[in-house]
């Protein structure tokens, strides 16, 4: 299971990926499209046209990881963008937790937490 710690942006591209592509296609999408760096140690999530297969790349100490989940039934719930323009949403680790166990949460909501 990938740890995705707090101190790690993670970014969901909007745009449907080919699957097909490896780390160096995807890494160059993040510097032309997504306008990141790859090696910043950020994840990058890209998500395939059926929304049954999913990559994560991430730049570690002296190289990249390239991470795929292919799902054998259903689909990933890729959460709603709330801009039209934009070309990634961030997504904090609970959230990408959600997406990979296949958790949609758009119906649910933040309550208020009293604080002392």
């Amino acid at each position: 299971m990938l740890n995705f710690s707090s101190s790690r942006r993670i970014f969901l591209a909007r745009s449907v990926t080919d699957m097909r592509r490896g780390i160096d296609m995807l890494a160059s999408m993040v510097l032309g499209e997504l306008e990141g760096n790859p090696r910043s140690g950020d994840c990058f999530v890209f998500v395939g046209r059926d929304r049954r297969r999913l990559k994560v790349l991430i730049w570690d100490e002296g190289g990249y990881w390239l991470c795929v989940k292919r799902l054998d039934a259903g689909t990933f719930a890729v959460p709603s963008m709330d801009s039209a323009t934009a070309v990634s949403v961030v997504l904090s680790p609970a959230r990408m937790h959600l997406l990979l166990a296949g958790i949609e949460v758009r119906s649910a909501r933040y309550r208020k937490r009293i604080t002392r």
